[in-house]
C-alpha cells in the first residue's frame, strides 16, 4: 500500500475512533473533546444520549455479569470483616469495547505529549511512546496474598482480610488528578472517570476432541492510566463489551474454564499507613505478621515500606482479585499471566508457561 494511501486510512480510522470516544463520553455525562467533537453530530444524537443516560441512572448503577461475579465473591469473602458492606467495584466506567480506544485516549488529540506524576507519553512517527514513572525488574517484596483462601506460600506475605478490605476501599477513591482522562486534558472541561477492559485470555488450546477454553479478566484503572489497559489489550486482545450477552462467559460454557479474574490499578495506595489498614502493633502481632511486615512499631510506618506491591485475594471458587499499587506495564502483563496460571491449575490438564515458551502436543 502506498504511504499516502496508508496515512489517509489511518487518519480516517483515528477520526472514527475520536467520534466514538466522544459519543461514549457524552453518554456517560462526561465532557467531550472540543478539538475532535462534531457539534452537529452530537446535537443530532443528544436526545438519544440523554435517554440512554437517564435509563442507565434508573438501573441503579447496574454491573455487568463479570463484575457481578467479582463483587459477589468479594462480598462473601470479606463479610466477616466488613459488616457494613464491602467496597463496590466502579460502575459507569468508560469501557474499552473496541480495539484501539485506549491508545487513542492516551494523548490529547491536539497535543503530542501528556504528563502526570505517574507517566509521560509522547506522540512519535511509529505511534505513541509511554514512559512510566517506574521501570522495575525486581519482584522482591512485591507479592502479597490475602489470608483465608488457598494456602499462602512461605515466600509470600500474608495479608489480613481487614487490611485488604481497606486497601480495596481506598483503591476505589483515587485522586481527581489520577482520574483525569488524557483525551480531554488539553481543555478546561475535563473528563474524570475510571476506564475498564474485558479480557478473554486463552487457558487451554483446542484439541481434536475439545474446544479451546478461556477465562475472563476485568481490568480497572483510573483514567490517566488508560495506556496500561492499551498495553495489555495489545498482548491479550479485547473481549468486547462486557454488558452484551454474547460476551458473557457464563453463557458460553463450552469455551469458559469457569474462572474469573480482576485487576485494579491503584498507585495512589503507596504511602498508606499500616495502622490505618488495621494492622496490629508489633506487640500484638504473630511471628508471621512480624516476618511479613504486617504490623507496626511507629504510627507513621507505611505499608510495605512505601515500595510498590500487589495484593491478591483468591480461593477455590476460581475468582482472583488483585490490586496493583503501581502503573508499571510489566506488572500488568505478569498479573494476567499469573491469573491464567491460577485458572489452569484449578481447571487441570493444562499449564501456563511463564518462561515464554513451551513444547505442546495435541491430545
Amino acid at each position: 500500500m502506498p504511504f499516502e494511501t496508508m496515512k489517509t486510512a489511518i487518519d480516517k480510522q483515528n477520526e472514527e475512533l475520536a467520534r466514538y470516544i466522544n459519543l461514549k463520553l457524552a453518554a456517560l455525562g462526561q465532557p467531550t473533546s472540543t478539538s475532535t467533537a462534531d457539534p452537529y453530530f452530537l446535537e443530532l444524537a443528544r436526545p438519544l444520549l440523554r435517554n440512554y443516560y437517564q435509563k442507565d441512572q434508573l438501573l441503579g448503577e447496574r454491573m455487568c455479569s463479570a463484575d457481578t461475579r467479582i463483587q459477589s465473591f468479594l462480598d462473601d469473602y470479606l463479610k466477616d470483616v466488613c459488616p457494613s458492606g464491602v467496597a463496590r467495584l466502579p460502575v459507569n466506567t468508560f469501557v474499552l469495547d473496541r480495539p484501539g480506544l485506549g491508545r487513542a485516549m492516551s494523548l490529547p488529540p491536539s497535543a503530542d505529549s501528556f504528563s502526570s506524576p505517574y507517566l509521560k507519553s509522547y506522540r512519535i512517527p511509529q505511534g505513541i511512546l509511554h514512559n512510566p514513572k517506574s521501570d522495575r525488574r525486581t519482584t522482591h517484596g512485591l507479592f502479597h496474598i490475602v489470608e483465608g483462601g488457598l494456602p499462602v506460600p512461605a515466600d509470600k506475605a500474608e495479608v489480613p482480610k481487614l487490611a485488604f478490605a481497606t486497601l480495596l476501599a481506598e483503591a476505589m477513591r483515587p485522586t481527581e488528578g489520577l482520574l483525569n482522562l488524557p483525551f480531554t486534558a488539553d481543555q478546561n472541561a475535563q473528563a474524570h472517570l475510571f476506564v475498564s477492559l474485558l479480557l478473554r485470555p486463552l487457558v487451554c488450546p483446542a484439541t481434536e476432541r475439545d474446544p479451546k477454553k478461556t477465562m475472563e479478566i476485568r481490568f480497572f484503572a483510573p483514567g490517566s492510566l488508560v495506556s496500561n489497559l492499551d498495553f495489555v489489550e495489545g498482548i491479550f486482545g479485547n473481549g468486547g463489551d462486557p454488558y452484551l450477552p454474547e460476551n458473557d462467559a457464563a453463557l458460553d460454557v463450552l469455551h469458559w474454564t469457569g474462572h474469573t479474574g480482576c485487576v485494579i490499578l491503584a498507585p495512589h495506595l503507596l504511602g498508606i499507613k499500616k495502622k490505618a489498614l488495621g494492622l496490629p502493633h508489633w506487640n500484638q502481632a504473630t511471628e508471621r505478621q512480624r516476618r511479613d511486615g504486617m504490623c507496626w512499631l511507629e504510627e507513621a510506618d507505611p505499608y510495605n515500606n512505601n515500595i510498590a506491591f500487589k495484593v491478591a485475594c483468591r480461593d477455590h471458587r476460581g475468582v482472583m482479585v488483585t490490586i496493583i499499587a503501581d502503573n508499571y506495564y510489566g506488572y500488568c502483563k505478569k498479573e494476567v499471566k499469573g491469573q491464567i496460571s491460577f485458572a489452569a491449575n484449578l481447571f487441570g490438564m493444562c499449564e501456563e508457561e511463564h518462561a515464554g515458551g513451551a513444547i505442546a502436543f495435541p491430545a
